[in-house]
């Protein structure tokens, strides 16, 4: 490993230890902002949904800790580590990130104004994070029984959210297109309360009562449902299929499509691209049976 990477990975770890005295859990990052640690499922595809209870590392945000003993254990496990992630909608914080995006060719800042001034909110003083493309990353907390979705434009173009599931890039983390760094003036603050009116935008409208199931049957569909949701960047198709062919084949593909569309919605995905992930599955057990 070259001596600016070892460099890099004793900067990611010290500040990763330093957000986990702040009650924020972290995993290692990669320099492409990925957990730096892959999946030990990743080659059997049948294998049953697994959290970490395997007691393996590569579980993603369900490997974050604030445990210094396991935070260096995670980073001797990824030494290519360059960065870190803070594992959003945990305890005691319930952090939830708004990702102000440049790269779409918006004004996300000026989208965020027009909400506020539409919904009668304010931003209130917290933590930010400059990344190196120039867009933000705002620092909110929410509420304990409150899990808020990850979604991407659905909240304004231009303006990502980050929530149960998923993570934000810790300031001092080095990636392929820079560092980022906490805003000047910013550092020293907590991560300060969602406002009431801005956390109902973030909180997907209520499901309209719909079809009945036995027991089993409608447990099986949430944990599926659940497993998507989980999603973070880059394994966000992969999870719906994967979920969509379970479905299909315990005979719960054509009622549950529409939950598995929210789901993956509430992951960032687009309507159409998670219709097209559930056909392919759907075709692909056809074939199966």
């Amino acid at each position: 490993m070259a001596t600016t990477d070892r460099q890099a990975t004793t900067l990611a770890l010290a500040h990763a230890l330093s957000a986990a005295e702040r009650g924020l859990a972290v995993i290692p990052l990669s320099r492409t902002k990925l957990p730096a640690l892959r999946s030990p499922h990743r080659n059997d595809p049948t294998a049953p949904v697994c959290h970490g209870e395997c007691g393996r590392f590569g579980h993603g945000v369900y490997d974050a800790s604030t445990d210094p003993r396991r935070i260096r254990e995670l980073f001797a496990a990824a030494p290519w580590a360059t960065g870190y992630g803070i594992a959003c909608g945990l305890p005691p914080h319930h952090l939830i990130g708004i990702d102000l995006d440049t790269k779409s060719g918006t004004d996300s800042s000026a989208a965020l104004r027009e909400l506020a001034l539409r919904h009668l909110f304010t931003i209130p003083a917290t933590v930010v994070v400059l990344t190196p493309s120039g867009g933000r990353h705002l620092w909110l907390t929410g509420p304990p029984d409150v899990a808020v979705p990850n979604s991407a434009g659905r909240l304004a173009p231009g303006i990502d959210v980050r929530g149960a599931g998923g993570y934000l890039v810790g300031p001092g983390s080095r990636t392929d297109h820079g560092v980022y760094g906490t805003a000047p003036g910013t550092a020293h603050l907590a991560p300060a309360p969602c406002p009431p009116a801005l956390l109902r935008l973030l909180l997907p409208p209520p499901r309209p009562p719909h079809r009945t199931a036995g027991p089993s049957t409608a447990g099986h569909g949430q944990g599926l449902v659940q497993f998507v949701l989980a999603a973070h960047e880059g394994q966000r198709n992969t999870r719906l299929f994967w979920a969509a062919c379970r479905a299909y084949e315990n005979g719960l593909g054509p009622e549950l499509v529409p939950d598995l569309i929210e789901a993956a919605r509430g992951t960032g995905l687009s309507e159409r691209e998670a219709r097209a992930t559930i056909a392919s599955a759907a075709r692909l057990t056809q074939q199966r049976q």
